[in-house]
């Protein structure tokens, strides 16, 4: 394999540069071009490809977000948007293709797969959702960015004796509202997959305020509730004041962790191993501290969801 291609799509992730990096220096170290292409699938359809070399991944290591930019394209998961994008991947030269981002973003290297072209997957979402890898490249720092948050709130909650609803991402996923409010001390956590009732969240405050505690942390993922309406009802019911942040688009940007930096750095390097020791439709994933790989179709048709021990062990030692 003489060139291969590299896209990062869907949402960004802090750590996808670094696994940018890893892919072209990897690649250079084997004699390999690499061409990273812009804008996701979009750029696979418009031609938008530029060539990489050492001085190109210079200095981005530490860097959030993504230096190929990236962007949802429904136009490629049509066959004339496909087949616009074969053309482009044969002229080029193209003869493997490394994908790094989420669930869409991986069904979409598959539909490459299928039209012949060897595609490896590096799973790339801050939502930590993708099956059978234990962490995606993003989590940690997103986890320790809503901590810090939580941190800085908790100050102003204590000072003000108030109770305060943070709402973080999680559409679907409450891994970081979990992760965030078991490390944070969150008196309660609401997530998609096991609803809280705003009736439990209540029982907990009034518990706290027996014992004298002034102020309460109720972290919300965006997909569980609806944040505005869950502040107010506490409000409403227990009459103490209840005020709402939401974190927003702050989770996402920002200097990736050491340990998304390594995680990145490793699943960027043997991406290009596998492509160079034949492998196709393959998904990398952290096992532990090792590296594994999976079949790509196999692997983002399994589940995934959070730990109820985790669930259990965070309303324990809110109490």
């Amino acid at each position: 394999m003489k060139k291969i291609a590299l896209l990062t799509s869907g949402g960004d992730a802090p750590g996808m540069n670094a696994a940018i990096r890893a892919v072209v220096r990897t690649s250079i170290y084997y004699g390999v071009e690499v061409v990273g292409v812009r804008r996701g699938y979009t750029g696979l359809i418009e031609k938008d490809f530029l060539p990489l070399n050492l001085g190109s991944v210079a200095d981005i290591i530490q860097r959030g977000g993504t230096i190929l930019l990236t962007a949802r394209c429904d136009e490629f998961y049509k066959e004339e948007g496909r087949a616009k994008a074969l053309v482009n991947i044969k002229e080029e030269g193209i003869e493997g293709l490394i994908a790094i981002g989420g669930d869409g973003t991986f069904r979409g290297a598959l539909e490459l797969e299928k039209a012949g072209v060897p595609v490896i997957g590096i799973p790339g979402t801050i939502d930590n959702d993708i099956p059978c890898t234990s962490a995606t490249i993003g989590f940690d720092t997103v986890v320790n960015t809503v901590l810090d948050a939580i941190n800085k709130i908790r100050d102003t909650a204590t000072s003000h004796e108030r109770i305060f609803v943070i709402e973080v991402m999680g559409r679907k996923s409450g891994f970081i509202a979990l992760e965030a409010g078991l490390a944070g001390g969150a008196e309660s956590i609401m997530i998609p997959e096991f609803p809280l009732k705003v009736d439990d969240i209540i029982n907990n405050i009034q518990r706290g305020l027996n014992r004298g505690k002034k102020h309460s942390i109720i972290l919300i993922a965006e997909g569980a509730a609806d944040a505005r309406e869950v502040t107010k009802e506490i409000s409403e019911k227990t009459g103490l004041e209840t005020r709402l942040s939401i974190l927003g688009y702050i989770q996402r940007g920002g200097m990736p962790s050491a340990q998304d930096r390594l995680l990145a750095s490793r699943m960027g390097a043997e991406a290009v191993n596998l492509l160079l020791r034949g492998e196709r439709k393959r998904m990398l994933a952290l096992d532990g501290e090792q590296i594994r790989n999976f079949d790509l179709d196999w692997a983002i048709n399994q589940s995934k969801t959070v730990s109820l021990e985790d669930l259990r062990l965070a309303g324990m030692l809110s109490i």
